[in-house]
């Protein structure tokens, strides 16, 4: 039986989350974690018990607090498999994708690795900056949460696995931050490009 959800998530997204799962669960105690040191106070009394989720987070979950937790942790990642890492709608925008998305995966020591339970898709828009898909993946994700927080709040079993990889390298924000330089070899196509990318 689940006793308490910690929930890795913003400062604006963590009070409707919560609300989401106390529907379902209004005895599950819910503790908010924003930060590495608010986790680990939360993780403080013990971890028997509980379950952990993270939403949009970028708090990277030691992995001793994984493996003493009694059944996976799972992640709402605001890109699809071939998209790990950090500024993922960035990097989709800058490589002319034509098709973004979600995917709800465990959580594992390496991140973005671990195995998906979905992934969701849908179209980038034509001309689409990275702001207007981020608001996109961001609404999919908290569908996507709202879908499977009934399970994930009654039910302590391990979610099923679906046969999909994660494919592609993982994405980071220093080199998001190499893209965001204008030098003076660079074509105007591919100034234009950056800037639809990143800003």
């Amino acid at each position: 039986m689940l006793k308490k959800m910690i929930l890795l998530t913003g400062e604006i997204e963590a009070p409707h989350l919560t609300a989401i799962l106390s529907h379902h669960a209004p005895a599950l105690e819910i503790v908010w974690a924003a930060d590495a040191a608010a986790l680990a106070t939360a993780v403080g009394d013990g971890l028997t018990g509980v379950r952990m989720i993270a939403v949009m987070s970028g708090v990277i979950v030691p992995s001793d607090v994984l493996g003493a937790l009694d059944g996976p942790a799972y992640n709402f990642h605001p890109g699809p498999p071939e998209y790990p890492g950090s500024c993922v709608a960035g990097f989709a925008i800058y490589d002319g994708a034509t098709s973004f998305g979600v995917t709800l995966h465990e959580m594992a020591t390496k991140v973005d690795s671990g195995p998906i339970v979905e992934a969701r898709r849908f179209d980038v828009p034509p001309g689409a900056k990275f702001q207007e898909l981020e608001i996109l993946a961001f609404e999919a994700v908290i569908q996507m949460f709202a879908d499977y927080a009934p399970r994930l709040a009654l039910d302590p079993a391990p979610l099923p696995h679906a046969d999909i990889p994660w494919a592609g390298p993982l994405r980071t924000r220093a080199a998001a931050d190499r893209l965001t330089e204008i030098t003076s070899n660079l074509t105007e196509d591919e100034i234009t490009r950056r800037y639809r990318a990143f800003g």
